[in-house]
């Protein structure tokens, strides 16, 4: 009998034979290495040689495209001056204000200020005046004689810092009530809170003076504590600084209030232009005699020509919360 001859249908048909059956090690040792094939992790040697070369040359060129716009975008920063100043960038031209003692990491979002006062109740205030004590050690007299210092001038009223060179703020000039001699007062129930107006650079105040209160376009616009204190220092440029409760019966609840060493920022500490050895000029807010057990709200404005007031955005102010027992 003749052979039967096979048809292209059935020669096609044989490729398709069942594939071995294994076990599960077996599969996945065989795709580790299949040494028939001479395979690894699916690839021939070759293969991965060519996949290799590919993502080389391709994380490569990625890599060298990165740099080149990395180059040519530091050429168009300053090292010490912004791109964008002012009304042109993200922070804009309203300065707000900042506070310390700021309250312990565990309530990083809160702004209350609350304490126990008493000589035998250290453990209940000690944090407020190590916060204080921190912030105030780059203000101290030592740190600002030293090689730090060389650029810090004395500057007054009419006598601001020449070029290059920055104001040097008298720390001794907080008196002794809000000093950590006196531990801010938080241990006899007078605290003290250190107010500042945040940096923005080259941002000079526009000031109320005596020439503004006489021309009476601000009459509407100014509280009559600044239009008192512009009355007492006719000659003095000073961004003016007011800290009251925010309402009535915080107004009644949080005492008298003093300002060390004035109630406001003078101008000659202005503009910050990132001087080597700048300090913010700051003032210590006491209250000397808050009502004990009643949590007071304060808000504290900075009063200048160029500083808008918006409670709620907390432009041109700062508010924080006071309880002490």
């Amino acid at each position: 009998m003749a052979e039967k001859k096979m048809t292209p249908e059935d020669q096609l048909s044989s490729f398709y034979l069942p594939p071995p059956n294994l076990t599960k090690w077996e599969a996945f040792s065989q795709f580790i290495w299949n040494g028939e094939r001479g395979e690894f992790l699916g690839r021939t040697g070759t293969s991965w040689a060519k996949v290799g070369l590919f993502y080389l040359i391709f994380y490569a060129g990625l890599a060298a495209f990165f740099a080149v716009m990395l180059v040519i975008f530091y050429q168009t920063l300053d090292n010490f001056e912004p791109k964008w100043k002012l009304d042109s960038s993200i922070i804009g031209d309203n300065p707000g204000l900042g506070f310390r003692p700021m309250p312990p990491e565990k309530n990083i979002e809160s702004t209350l200020i609350w304490f126990k006062h008493g000589t035998n109740n250290r453990e209940k205030w000690k944090h407020w005046v190590t916060e204080l004590d921190n912030f105030l050690k780059p203000y101290d007299i030592g740190q600002q004689s030293s090689e730090a210092g060389e650029h810090m001038v004395d500057c007054n009223f009419g006598q601001p810092a020449p070029k290059g060179k920055v104001c040097r703020f008298d720390i001794n000039s907080l008196g002794s009530n809000c000093t950590r001699e006196n531990n801010f007062g938080y241990d006899r129930g007078s605290p003290c809170v250190l107010i500042k107006i945040n940096r923005i650079f080259d941002w000079v105040p526009e000031v109320y003076n005596q020439a503004a209160l006489e021309s009476g376009k601000y009459n509407d616009v100014l509280s009559d504590e600044v239009k008192h204190l512009i009355s007492e220092n006719p000659d003095k440029d000073i961004a003016w600084l007011t800290c009251e409760g925010e309402n009535p019966a915080d107004k009644e609840n949080i005492g008298q209030v003093l300002y060390h060493p004035r109630p406001g920022f003078p101008a000659y500490y202005y503009p910050f232009v990132n001087t080597p050895s700048y300090l913010s000029p700051i003032v210590m807010v006491q209250f000397v005699k808050p009502v004990t057990g009643v949590l007071i709200n304060v808000e504290c404005k900075a009063w200048a020509k160029n500083i808008e007031h918006n409670r709620m955005e907390r432009r041109g102010s700062v508010h924080f919360e006071l309880m002490m027992d």
